[in-house]
């Protein structure tokens, strides 16, 4: 299963299965799935504690590391899906809609001018 072959629905399913199987959609609401998507992040951030940025770049060629980092992803992209289920919220289309007023609050700089040609109009 790969991110190149892998939709978001096959996903989101997987992960609803999963819960299903466990009976644990009583205890999927939004609060309770924020709250520990939240701490899952918190455990990514743990990974890179007192790491420079640089540095931090390079955490995932450990091994060992590199599988914490994928651990905790799994675990914030699981609880996101099982957020978007629980809320009715199509994550495709909100990233969509999020880039398109991103886009108008960030606009992209104009290429034709450059950092350099503004400070030469200064």
């Amino acid at each position: 299963m790969s991110d190149s072959t892998t939709t978001i629905a096959e996903l989101k399913e997987a992960v609803r299965r999963f819960a299903a199987e466990r009976q644990w959609e009583p205890f999927h609401s939004p609060k309770n799935l924020a709250m520990a998507l939240a701490c899952e992040v918190g455990e990514l951030l743990e990974i890179y504690r007192w790491i420079d940025s640089e540095p931090s770049r390079r955490v995932v060629d450990d091994p060992e590391k590199r599988l914490a980092v994928a651990d905790e992803l799994a675990d914030i992209a699981c609880l996101l899906f099982n957020l978007c289920l629980s809320t009715g919220i199509d994550l495709s289309d909100a990233i969509h809609d999020k880039m398109i007023r991103n886009a108008r609050k960030y606009p992209a700089p104009d290429p034709d001018r450059t950092t350099s040609n503004r400070r030469d109009e200064s």
